[in-house]
């Protein structure tokens, strides 16, 4: 499959990572990853077949994701994320493998885990073709890049285009998950999934989108917005049936 290849903006790698997460990276990450030509199908492309899969676009360093995946073991997780620090940190959560521990090619998960997270290290754009329509029961969208300032305005990851492919991979009923600590991504997300006609927000009451989900995770990222006074907000949208 030949894919064109879109413009990323970011970081790709962050400092330097240390011994074992680096060798997470050269010898267990292939066990869990995608690619364009992967074959989307909830019968074999985890450790058994599931009954729901979920998509986090940029999950970070891979709290939210290690943590609900550990927690729903019927789940699937496709976890997306370009930054390579962040990819091993995952690894490093599913595995428990640490700096000081003996390193040995023969890994897997914790046994307290199931086999249902799989990753892919490039940009989500890529890996569009080759998901079928409604492949998915929940999309998250956590903390992505603000992009604030004007002339980066097309940077942002909610943007029109890839509304369409997130319409299309996810099942109707399904819910995009999006939480935003930063003001102007706020009133951008609003305003763009106000004008998209295929999702539909859910909140009923300001608590709704001022307070987490109930699976919700606090991450690293989010404790600290806190500590520098910017409350994230959560905002629920469900695909239209019609």
């Amino acid at each position: 499959m030949v894919l064109s290849t879109p413009k990323f903006f970011g970081r790709r790698k962050g400092r330097t990572i240390r011994k074992a997460k680096s060798f997470l990276l050269e010898n267990f990450l292939n066990k869990v990853r995608l690619s364009p030509d992967t074959t989307f199908d909830v019968q074999k492309m985890f450790g058994k077949p599931v009954q729901k899969v979920f998509l986090e676009i940029g999950f970070g360093d891979g709290e939210h994701l290690a943590e609900l995946s550990c927690k729903m073991k019927d789940v699937g997780f496709v976890g997306v994320e370009v930054f390579q620090n962040g990819v091993a940190n995952l690894l490093s959560l599913i595995t428990g493998v640490k700096d000081g521990q003996n390193l040995s090619e023969d890994i897997a998960v914790l046994s307290e885990r199931a086999d249902n997270v799989r990753i892919f290290d490039d940009d989500v754009r890529l890996l569009f073709k080759a998901i079928p329509d409604g492949f998915f029961d929940k999309i998250y969208l956590l903390f992505p890049d603000p992009w604030p300032k004007k002339r980066h305005e097309n940077r942002r990851f909610v943007n029109p285009d890839n509304l369409k492919e997130l319409s299309r991979i996810l099942k109707k009923g399904g819910i995009l998950q999006i939480a935003t600590d930063h003001p102007i991504y706020k009133r951008h997300v609003l305003r763009t999934m106000r004008a998209n006609k295929d999702f539909v927000w859910t909140a009923k009451t300001s608590a709704d989108w001022r307070n987490p989900p109930q699976d919700w995770f606090e991450t690293k990222y989010q404790r600290k917005a806190l500590r520098e006074g910017r409350r994230p907000v959560f905002f629920e949208y469900e695909k239209k049936f019609e």
